[in-house]
């Protein structure tokens, strides 16, 4: 009896298991789409993950050279262009993270009305995958102008300094374009 008993209770479990949805923890979200989190990010025009194709191959980001200056014994110059890279990112990001949370709100809110129709989800989708292009394409462009303004040497130390580096790649970048086995 006490075999049947626990197999029952094991089955009981094994059904809530499967029944619980990975996404119930969503539920409270404002935008079911996005984490608290990335609306942070993305209206304070942080990275949010859209510059790793340049950070993590030799492309140093302005906000990380400030925060590694004295690490990368920058000149003054270089803190002021490091400086102006930053503020002109943030300057484009921070409207484009703030457009592309309003489209992703206002497409919920289509769902959440039962107004969506097969043609505004179309239009919907295109306007957020915009937005969601030219945020990364900005994010992209200031390491691709900020790895311009600073010496190879500080490149190499930039990715040791953030944990990117390779012993013996100095001026290769994380990537550095050469294989690396795992």
């Amino acid at each position: 009896m006490k075999r049947v008993i626990l197999i029952l209770a094991l089955g009981g479990v094994a059904i809530g298991t499967i029944a619980a949805s990975p996404y119930t923890a969503f539920t409270d979200r404002p935008v079911k789409a996005m984490s608290a989190e990335r609306i942070d990010e993305l209206r304070t025009g942080k990275g949010a993950g859209y510059a790793l194709a340049a950070e993590l191959n030799g492309y140093p980001g302005p906000r990380h050279v400030i925060d590694h200056a004295d690490g990368l014994d920058l000149t003054a110059a270089q803190k002021t262009i490091a400086q102006k890279l930053f503020d002109e990112m943030k300057a484009e990001a921070v409207p484009l993270g703030t457009a592309l949370v309003e489209a992703e709100t206002a497409l919920e809110s289509l769902f959440r009305s039962g107004r969506i129709t097969e043609a505004v989800l179309v239009q919907k989708t295109a306007e957020i995958g915009a937005l969601d292009a030219r945020l990364r394409a900005t994010h992209l462009k200031y390491h691709l102008a900020m790895r311009g303004a600073l010496s190879r040497h500080q490149v190499a130390l930039y990715d040791r300094l953030r944990g990117y580096g390779h012993p013996g790649a100095e001026g290769q970048g994380a990537g550095g374009g050469h294989q690396h086995k795992h």
